[in-house]
């Protein structure tokens, strides 16, 4: 293998996990092996594995939290608080906000 410029070396890991855009494959005690070849190094995963739905992940920007901010009165920190339980929807974290 090494006349070919390849190497390969076992790791000793614990867990995999590998997430997609709408899934979470966990592998638990997985055999790993980290493969070079030519420069580019490539790793290979074996073992049982568990599929899990990816949760959505919520991006809130500064300027949705300083809008927010602004139009109820509240700091920034209750803002971002506002907009995280309410989604991201700025009209509902001001409204929310508001009735308090």
């Amino acid at each position: 293998m090494r006349q070919f410029g390849m190497s390969q070396e076992d790791i000793d890991a614990t867990e995999v996990i590998i997430k997609t855009s709408d899934k979470i494959y966990v592998f638990e005690k997985p055999s790993v092996q980290k493969i070079t070849m030519q420069g580019q190094t490539t790793f290979q995963i074996g073992g049982d594995y568990s599929v899990q739905e990816a949760l959505p992940t919520l991006s809130i920007s500064e300027d949705d939290i300083l809008v927010v901010s602004e139009q109820a009165g509240v700091s920034k920190e209750e803002a971002r608080k506002a907009l995280e339980e309410s989604e991201g929807d700025i009209a509902l974290a001001v409204v929310n906000l508001s009735s308090k």
